[in-house]
């Protein structure tokens, strides 16, 4: 597959072919990374996951409840796309309403890693990564409320970035926890990943939550040979596979010899990111998903009386997002609220305080992605055992932190680790920047 930078340069003639081409691979290799071929316009097909609207798209967050909804309008960075060059071409496949890890739980059934179908490709952004990966996808975008794009671009050996909360617009794109969704690129380099980004970051009046801050384009200022302090967290480490800690280990020392500057930091214990991210994010979900009752939004399903009607249409949700209504249900009732909630905003404060800290010196932090490589298929049985699967990303989207996943080694079965680098509010320079100097010395081959 061509890059992003290749394919700018090509006609709209040839641009065409490819999505002729695109649709055919993707048809044949049996991934089940694309849930439609829907095509927005000309320019360089960009692949949508499908909790993002395209104006005259279906558009369902991989659930059973949206059948047969039809966006009426585009969100902000489809637009921004359009009057980038970019067309929108095809419907990535998702976890239900983001809420996953592996894209199992999509109504359209389980996404196949291609580096090995009977692995997850992770989630919820595990169409889009998958796709890429697969060579059926020059780039996609995702959205990461607590790992969505860096995980799966991790498990897939392909780049994944989660752009600063606030500087790509969210209006377009179905809420799971509004205070933690950020859209952002899974391309095949850190140069593309850049291009992308620089396409649908923008301000826009439309978002009240979207920063006012100035915008600078990243890609045409990258500078691998700039020499940076990044900060290694030695206590996060540990909690990894052996496999994950040797690429880990092996990644400081490639940074080192490329000149740059290693500080050693301990941060707190994970167990407090998953049980903050858990309350925070299924709190949030419980609201933004209560319009869904088969009278303001979603499939009706008609009973005897109203309270029927609820309960029918309320239904359709999948195993995973009941449980997390459930428990953001529990979370924000009477008598819950100010031990649950209240506190877990609070120690959210104390995570971003934490990783401030380190910024004052160090310019970047590294870290893992994921305890583990993708794991089998149908392997997790106990949902906690999904939820550890994001101890290393969810506590950057508390943070409301930019983080770039790009791959830096294989296990010995040939699975992808992929690292990430974090790094301060607003300073997606300096996270590209590193990114695009590890990934030349790193020499990552597919």
């Amino acid at each position: 597959m061509i890059t992003l930078k290749e394919a700018l340069t090509k006609s709209n003639e040839e641009l065409e072919a490819l999505k002729v081409e695109m649709e055919a691979k993707a048809k044949e290799g049996g991934l089940n990374a694309y849930i439609d071929f829907a095509s927005a316009g000309e320019g360089v097909p960009i692949l949508i996951k499908d909790n993002i609207q395209v104006k005259d798209w279906s558009v369902t967050s991989g659930s059973q409840i949206l059948q047969g909804y039809v966006a009426p309008y585009n969100a902000t960075v489809i637009e921004n796309l359009k009057a980038k060059g970019f067309s929108a071409f095809g419907r990535a496949n998702m976890d239900e309403f983001a809420m996953g890890s592996t894209t199992e739980s999509s109504f359209y059934g389980v996404t196949k890693n291609p580096y090995g179908d009977n692995r997850v490709p992770g989630g919820s952004s595990g169409g889009s990564a998958a796709a890429v990966a697969g060579g059926i996808a020059i780039a996609a975008l995702g959205s990461d409320t607590g790992g969505s794009i860096r995980q799966p671009a991790a498990y897939c050996g392909c780049v994944g970035m989660k752009p600063t909360y606030g500087r790509v617009s969210r209006f377009g794109l179905a809420s799971y926890a509004s205070s933690l969704d950020q859209i952002g690129p899974i391309t095949q380099n850190v140069e593309d990943a850049a291009i992308l980004y620089d396409a649908i970051a923008s301000h826009d009046e439309k978002d009240s939550t979207c920063s006012t801050l100035e915008l600078t384009p990243v890609a045409e200022n990258l500078n691998p040979d700039r020499k940076l302090t990044i900060a290694v967290i030695d206590n996060y480490v540990s909690e990894a596979s052996q496999d994950i800690q040797d690429a880990y280990a092996k990644t400081v020392k490639v940074l080192k010899e490329a000149g740059h500057t290693i500080i050693h930091k301990n941060m707190a214990n994970t167990k407090y990111d998953i049980a903050t991210y858990y309350i925070v994010a299924t709190a949030e979900a419980t609201t933004n998903l209560a319009r869904y009752d088969g009278i303001r939004y979603g499939k009706r399903v008609e009973g005897a009386n109203l309270e029927e009607t609820f309960r029918n249409t309320r239904a359709q949700f999948g195993d995973e997002v009941k449980r997390r209504i459930m428990l953001g249900n529990f979370v924000l009732s009477a008598g819950y609220y100010d031990a649950y909630y209240v506190k877990a905003q609070k120690v959210r404060h104390l995570i971003r305080d934490e990783f401030n800290a380190i910024f004052e010196e160090a310019d970047l932090i590294l870290s893992p992605v994921a305890p583990t490589v993708a794991p089998k298929i149908g392997s997790i049985h106990d949902p906690l055992e999904m939820y550890k699967s994001d101890m290393y990303t969810i506590a950057i989207n508390l943070a409301g932190l930019p983080a770039l996943s790009l791959p830096v080694a294989k296990d010995a079965q040939g699975m992808p680790i992929g690292l990430q680098l974090i790094g301060k509010a607003f300073n997606e320079q300096a996270v590209f920047d590193g990114a695009l100097s590890l990934e030349n010395a790193i020499n990552y081959t597919k």
